[in-house]
């Protein structure tokens, strides 16, 4: 990217614009740029002196930023509906993953203990099945960081404040942190095939279940937290 448009770029990304928008507008401009300043050279002025008559001609960054902002289909979703992208959008991923968990799981008791009362428990499983079921749990344990991470990217990539993105991933913290899953044929008859997520903190205290959800927060927020101590570093130096 051209270093003159550094200063738009932020400013583009601050008002909403979408990343391929901007790194599309910003492409054009660097090339027109490079047009104006050939015909300034051209006229016989040094390459300092065309540099500046060229960015002159462009138009200042205000100006060039508000072509783009005013024009609504060039914002992105994060910004036209935050409440979709890191409220909906995350809780519907998560229910996705997990459904997936949740069919290896019960697809994996029909398989491999089709006379087990429960798949939790019992003698050790080796070969393809423990295998089976450990990508199972792998997905229910790592999806809820997967999305929380991705909110974590999108609110870097578009700049954006703190506030939904917080909302999103203090909403994934709860439910990853008070999920529980039971799985039994006698005692489980609600569930589909014996088998029932639900959130709380049975089994274990409030205190106990705050700490796990602030546990899993604090994991969610690293890349998020790592870019905004960056850029206070950044602004102090």
């Amino acid at each position: 990217m051209a270093k003159p448009f550094s200063e738009l770029r932020e400013c583009l990304l601050k008002s909403g614009v979408a990343p391929r928008h901007v790194r599309r507008y910003i492409f054009e401009l660097s090339e027109h740029l490079a047009d104006l300043r050939a015909e300034e050279i051209a006229g016989g002025r040094n390459r300092n002196d065309a540099e500046a008559a060229a960015l002159l001609r462009l138009g200042a960054t205000d100006e060039l930023a508000k072509a783009m902002i005013d024009q609504r289909q060039f914002q992105a979703w994060s910004a036209r509906a935050p409440w979709a992208i890191f409220g909906l959008a995350p809780i519907l991923l998560l229910s996705g993953a997990w459904f997936v968990a949740l069919f290896i799981l019960w697809s994996g008791w029909q398989m491999f203990l089709p006379h087990a009362e429960t798949p939790f428990g019992g003698a050790p499983h080796y070969g393809i099945v423990n295998i089976y079921f450990q990508l199972g749990k792998m997905i229910y344990f790592i999806a809820p960081f997967l999305v929380g991470w991705a909110i974590g990217l999108i609110a870097i990539r578009q700049r954006l404040k703190s506030a939904w993105p917080a909302i999103g991933l203090t909403l994934l913290a709860y439910f990853a942190g008070t999920a529980q899953v039971h799985a039994d044929r006698n005692q489980v008859l609600n569930g589909f095939g014996h088998i029932n997520l639900g959130f709380g903190f049975d089994g274990q205290s409030i205190s106990q279940g705050l700490m796990r959800i602030l546990v899993v927060l604090v994991i969610m927020l690293l890349p998020y937290a790592a870019w905004r101590l960056r850029q206070s570093f950044l602004v102090r130096g």
